[in-house]
């Protein structure tokens, strides 16, 4: 499932859900139906296995920019109505979330798209520069990237699947950035939530955002959906 479950925080975390991307789809002649409802059969199939008393939605919940279309705002009134009913829901605003807030029932909380920490875990979507905070945290969860693996067969033919990331932070290239940070800080990098987001190959292409600049890309490591471990994007380069 590309959602986290922090055991010890009772909370769900979940980025990149793009409710609304298959109208932009169907404008460039794609035909696809509405994903919403496959995505909150995998919510409440997930609320009812682990029981979170809190959810994350870890931005881009909405995908139409610069202006919000009728349709989208009912589906995004529709589910934030019915998410309110599993758990306390908190949302970090991504590059897609401008006006968000005029969506969302008074009941969630909303945060600065800088991110948050809770306890030792820092989140944000990652599409801009996190606050020193997170740096300082144990664990930093991130969205934005809809991270993909490039694998190629004998024959080297391409395919590509839907990943974490785990990596680290460079300690030389983050302190031109930050005058504090942990260098030992674990980076999550969460799948998107909504599988027609497409996503960007790691192996090849690095992660989006500013953090790709202060990460050790090559070290990073990668898992699919399932929790098989691929091995490093170094290893993986080399293989290809």
């Amino acid at each position: 499932m590309p959602a986290l479950f922090i055991k010890e925080k009772e909370m769900l975390v979940i980025a990149d859900l793009h409710i609304g991307i298959e109208n932009e789809l169907q404008d460039q002649g794609l035909h696809v139906s509405s994903q919403l409802p496959q995505m909150w059969y995998m919510i409440t199939h997930l609320t009812k296995e682990y029981r979170p008393k809190e959810i994350m939605l870890l931005g881009d919940i909405k995908h139409t920019i610069p202006q919000t279309p009728f349709h989208e705002k009912k589906q995004l009134r529709s589910f934030f109505d019915r998410l309110t009913d599993l758990a306390t829901i908190h949302v970090l605003p991504g590059n897609h979330d401008g006006n968000i807030q005029w969506y969302l029932p008074d009941t969630v909380i909303l945060h600065d798209s800088d991110g948050v920490v809770f306890d030792d875990i820092g989140c944000f979507h990652g599409h801009r520069w996190p606050k020193e905070s997170l740096m300082k945290a144990s664990i930093l969860l991130l969205g934005h990237t809809h991270p993909t693996v490039m694998l190629k067969d004998r024959l080297q033919y391409e395919t590509y699947e839907t990943c974490w990331v785990k990596t680290k932070l460079d300690p030389q290239k983050s302190k031109e950035h930050y005058e504090e940070f942990n260098e030992e800080l674990e980076i999550i990098i969460l799948p998107a939530f909504n599988p027609l987001c497409g996503g960007m190959a790691v192996n090849k292409d690095g992660i989006m955002g500013p953090m790709n600049s202060i990460i050790r890309l090559s070290e990073s490591e990668l898992f699919l959906l399932d929790g098989s471990y691929l091995g490093s994007v170094a290893s993986l380069n080399k293989e290809s």
